[in-house]
């Protein structure tokens, strides 16, 4: 599987996302799915004409905004995809019980361990494949993801593909097909996460600055 994804990776660097989805499709079938933090519905939506029908797997964390759920709950309304949602092993009630309030602000990393790392590897074992909705130019730690790689951790094939797109191709793609966004989007938010550790972002930051802001953290954890 390893040499697989690093020949396609290799093969599809040029490729468009709809030929990398399509491929996607055709070698993996009902083990592959896309997982989307309902940030946009692009990759949803694109892995819907490669594979109608496709699982696609949401994180509910208990922290979301409530115009994030209502995202899912319209993606999964109006395309022809399977809807799947993922949630912790313990309410935030329980968490809060047992490691003290606000977690996401006394150890974030934990916090998004326990919400969203966890949850997502229990939800994935039924596949041999994942699709994301990661771009190499949303941050410098996203500046070497491949297309097709492999995900070392989780013994999985992992697609990014979208990777090679900017701002504007997405922007671009929404606007062709119609397709479902974040309302925050409109509001000053360039990526949306957690309600307690996402901000709008200032002129001039990247589209990540808002996520754990004032803080050396970058990433939830499902990425690295």
């Amino acid at each position: 599987m390893r040499e697989l994804a690093e020949r396609a990776g290799r093969e599809l660097e040029d490729a468009s996302p709809l030929e990398i989805l399509r491929w996607a499709a055709q070698t993996f079938g009902n083990r592959f799915c896309v997982t989307s933090s309902m940030e946009d519905a692009v990759v949803a939506h694109l892995a819907s004409r490669a594979m109608p029908g496709v699982d696609v797997v949401f994180l509910d964390t208990g922290y979301h905004f409530p115009e994030t759920i209502g995202t899912r709950d319209a993606v999964a309304a109006v395309m022809d995809v399977n809807v799947l949602t993922l949630t912790p092993r313990q309410t935030v009630a329980e968490q809060d019980a047992e490691h003290g309030p606000r977690l996401h602000d006394r150890d974030p990393d934990l916090c998004c361990a326990l919400r969203k790392v966890a949850p997502l590897e229990e939800g994935l074992r039924g596949y041999d494949a994942w699709a994301t909705g990661l771009r190499r130019d949303e941050s410098p730690s996203r500046a070497n993801t491949a297309v097709v790689g492999w995900d070392e951790r989780r013994g999985k094939v992992k697609i990014a593909p979208i990777a090679r797109w900017t701002q504007a191709d997405v922007e671009s793609y929404v606007a062709e097909h119609g397709v479902l966004t974040n309302p925050l989007l409109t509001d000053g938010y360039a990526s949306v996460g957690c309600a307690p550790c996402t901000r709008r972002v200032l002129a001039g930051e990247d589209a990540r600055a808002g996520r754990w802001a004032g803080t050396e953290k970058t990433e939830c954890g499902l990425h690295t």
